[in-house]
């Protein structure tokens, strides 16, 4: 067995170490820089509002039918044509109508001359009673001929009054007649355009069993849109708010009105029954009613509408992203961390958890918002000026990264407003240009999602 010599030895252990730290110098893994995606504080407008689907309606649409039977003879209008109130629309084949007005006006001169007639005998049953009272006076007669006389006087009198009774009866058939005469004629009961022509010339109508249709007449210079709002957003709608709408056809146009009704009941309480059980499955959506100008006629009768209800809304805000926002009391994770896989403890050089929080002095108004639900509090991260200036130029996200002087992200709480879920009001705690991180680009969700529950002490998430 060969011996080594200690010193040999030693000398080797010296090389083998000299070269891994050489080799540990060259090619140890670079430092990760944290990444952030931010964006910037700016002015824009904002809205808070509950989306529906409506349709549109006509405001005034009316049905014109007829009241007679009879054949189509001629009609008068055409499809879209304007009509004035009592302009002549259709003719019915009156032959009939007319038939039954001559012969109302034929009784009528029958029972006149059945009214002579008995005007004549009434006057000589009266000169009979007339003469048998001056005999009975003279004794002259007898009591049973002046009564006979009275009796035939009274019966004359008695066929007067019915002959009459019967004129008046066929005068009111007369004036029948001649109204289902003037139903032959018929006309329009407002002003408005036939959008609709149900029966067409030469077509035979039966009034005897239902009122059938001849035409639709509506006024289209002001439309009606009933918008289908769902049980979830019917609680935030009320009348008065401010609602627009865009159509298919022209999604860039938006037409602007007044919300006039919310209808207190689904439209599908006009079919349902009295059975009280129903399917929970079902959607139930209530109707909300507003007017709209249509001077140029381009908005027409079952358009569909995409309606917007506005909630809220800011002018010339300062605006954020919502992804931005943090909860105002939520710890916050070191970035560097996230992005080396270090532990909590270990130092790093993002100072979000170094300084403490900028936190704002509320006024008595500002807390009196968020006593009454108008405003929050939340926590946003913040580059500082230096980093802020090199994106004054950018209009998008900008992502600062390794190319990058490392950021120190500052943590800033804000009173946040209006709030859509996209973009946030901000009322005091940042201002304009200023950048705030959205989220970090070097944490994935995953991964981001288990070293968050790990850092507050929960289990990671298995997925």
């Amino acid at each position: 067995m060969v011996k080594i010599k200690p010193t040999k030895l030693l000398l080797a252990l010296l090389c083998a170490a000299a070269i891994a730290a050489t080799a540990w110098y060259f090619f140890k893994p670079a430092p990760q820089t944290p990444q952030y995606i931010t964006a910037s504080v700016t002015k824009a407008d904002l809205e808070d509002s509950v989306l529906a689907t409506g349709v549109l309606e006509a405001t005034k649409m009316v049905s014109v039918g007829a009241q007679v039977s009879g054949q189509v003879k001629k009609m008068h209008v055409q499809l879209g044509d304007q009509v004035k109130q009592g302009q002549l629309i259709a003719e019915i084949d009156s032959v009939r109508q007319s038939n039954d007005l001559e012969t109302a006006k034929a009784s009528i001169k029958n029972q006149q001359a059945q009214l002579a007639v008995r005007q004549a005998n009434l006057a000589k049953v009266a000169a009979e009673y007339q003469r048998q009272q001056a005999m009975f006076a003279e004794d002259a007669t007898s009591r049973a001929e002046l009564e006979s006389a009275l009796a035939s006087y009274k019966t004359a009198q008695a066929d007067i009054a019915a002959i009459n009774a019967q004129i008046e009866q066929s005068k009111l058939t007369l004036a029948t007649a001649q109204e289902d005469l003037g139903y032959t004629k018929i006309k329009a009961p407002m002003d408005g355009t036939v959008v609709a022509i149900v029966t067409e010339e030469g077509q035979t109508v039966n009034a005897n069993q239902s009122a059938p249709t001849i035409v639709k007449l509506a006024q289209l210079d002001t439309m009606t849109i009933k918008a289908q709002i769902s049980e979830a957003d019917v609680m935030k709608v009320q009348e008065g708010q401010t609602v627009y709408f865009t159509t298919l056809g022209n999604s860039e146009k938006k037409h602007y009105a007044t919300l006039r009704q919310v209808e207190p009941a689904p439209s599908s309480i006009n079919t349902e029954t009295n059975n009280s059980s129903s399917s929970s499955s079902t959607a139930v959506y209530y109707n909300a009613l507003f007017d709209v100008p249509n001077e140029d006629g381009k908005l027409r009768i079952d358009m569909t509408a995409q309606v917007y209800i506005v909630l809220r809304e800011a002018r010339n805000a300062l605006t954020i992203p919502a992804a931005a926002l943090q909860g105002s009391n939520r710890p916050q994770r070191s970035r560097t961390d996230a992005a080396a896989g270090s532990h909590p403890e270990r130092p790093s050089n993002d100072n979000t958890q170094g300084p403490r929080p900028v936190r704002l002095e509320l006024n008595a108004a500002e807390k009196a918002l968020i006593d009454q639900g108008q405003a929050s509090l939340a926590m946003v991260r913040v580059l500082p000026q230096a980093h802020a200036e090199a994106a004054q130029n950018d209009t998008g996200f900008k992502l600062f990264g390794s190319s990058d002087a490392e950021p120190t992200v500052v943590m800033k709480q804000v009173l946040i407003g209006l709030n859509n879920r996209a973009n946030a009001q901000v009322l005091r705690g940042l201002s304009e240009g200023e950048q705030v991180v959205i989220a970090d680009a070097a944490d994935t969700s995953n991964d981001g999602a288990k070293r968050s529950n790990s850092r507050a002490g929960s289990p990671p998430m298995r997925m």
